[in-house]
């Protein structure tokens, strides 16, 4: 709101008692998705009563969360019956293909939340000062994203692949940096029965992109270089390289280091596919993108959400031609590829 429309508005606490109160966002969603709440309701038990003994809860503590669950969006309530929201539908009931309850057990573990504890003391420094260490070798913390966040990375991967390789019909080498659960590199290895994939990530991790392999069937061509991106020799002659969700936890002259040496593993014609939060040059908006810097400072030494023409001048600095923004409809995130 402008400050001219902002003059006559009457000052509320509302918005600081709600911010103050919303860990109890957080932890009654979590709740929900630990009790199967969300699948109760879908399944058709729609009271507190049928809810509760579905859950194994207690009726009041079963319809008090249910009606908080009701006043943030993520249930609905008519009578004395509640009912899924369309997201709570598709993403929060287990019965549901795009269920990505599991991804709470990434972003609400000891590793990432008790970093913000410390908040004050990293907006003083700059960077992250709490106890957990995601960039040293072979974090476990890694092979716990790998396993959570793969639900929330099945349309995304999918929806790259298609907008790089859309046609699916010739021979193409792809290097996939910081793989995680390897559903990026896979999702070109599933449409295109000519591409190869080969996976960059922590030795622990890269067990789990090798089971998912194995399970979309493609293991026969899917090999993995175990190590860091900054050491591991990538080979050469790579139509595309992924960097999939990893520019952001580095500071610009990390990055750009990183992006010479995948300019030189590229062929000639290669490109890199960068999928990141990209926030517009206001840095505020679109309001998810844009927040993600708080995360980066929060739990990263010198990470932070890029702008497009951040990550364009850094692609240039590091020798490749142009590159081109894409949106990635319905997903939070964008696309950036760069011609070699």
């Amino acid at each position: 709101m402008a400050p001219e429309a902002q003059a006559g508005k009457q000052p509320t606490p509302a918005l600081l008692f709600d911010t103050f109160n919303a860990y109890q966002r957080t932890q009654a969603v979590k709740a929900g998705i630990d009790l199967e709440v969300f699948t109760a309701i879908g399944e058709g038990k729609t009271t507190a009563k049928q809810i509760a003994e579905r859950c194994g809860a207690s009726e009041r503590g079963t319809r008090i969360l249910c009606d908080y669950l009701v006043i943030i969006g993520f249930l609905t309530k008519h009578d004395s019956s509640y009912g899924l929201t369309p997201d709570s539908a598709m993403f929060l009931d287990k019965r549901s293909p795009a269920y990505m309850g599991t991804v709470s057990e990434f972003i609400l573990s000891p590793h990432v939340v008790e970093n913000f504890d410390h908040l004050t003391e990293a907006v003083k420094n700059g960077g992250s000062v709490g106890e957990t260490k995601p960039l040293e070798p072979e974090h476990p913390m890694w092979v716990k994203f790998a396993r959570a966040m793969a639900p929330m990375m099945a349309m995304p991967s999918q929806l790259v692949a298609k907008m790089a390789d859309p046609d699916a019909d010739k021979k193409l080498k792809v290097l996939d940096i910081a793989a995680g659960h390897g559903l990026y590199g896979l999702a070109f290895a599933k449409q295109n029965p000519q591409a190869e994939i080969t996976a960059v990530d922590w030795p622990n991790v890269l067990e789990v992109a090798k089971e998912n392999a194995a399970a979309a069937g493609v293991a026969d061509r899917y090999q993995t270089k175990p190590g860091s991106a900054f050491d591991v020799d990538y080979g050469t002659g790579y139509d595309i390289v992924l960097l999939t969700n990893f520019l952001h936890h580095f500071d610009v002259e990390t990055c750009e280091t990183l992006l010479r040496k995948v300019h030189a593993a590229l062929a000639d014609g290669g490109r890199a596919v960068t999928l990141e939060f990209v926030p517009n040059d206001d840095r505020v908006t679109p309001p998810q993108a844009a927040a993600f810097s708080m995360m980066m400072l929060g739990v990263t030494p010198s990470g932070d959400a890029y702008t497009f023409a951040e990550l364009d001048r850094m692609f240039r600095n590091a020798g490749f031609a142009r590159s081109e923004l894409h949106e990635l409809p319905p997903t939070i995130q964008r696309v950036i590829i760069s011609q070699k």
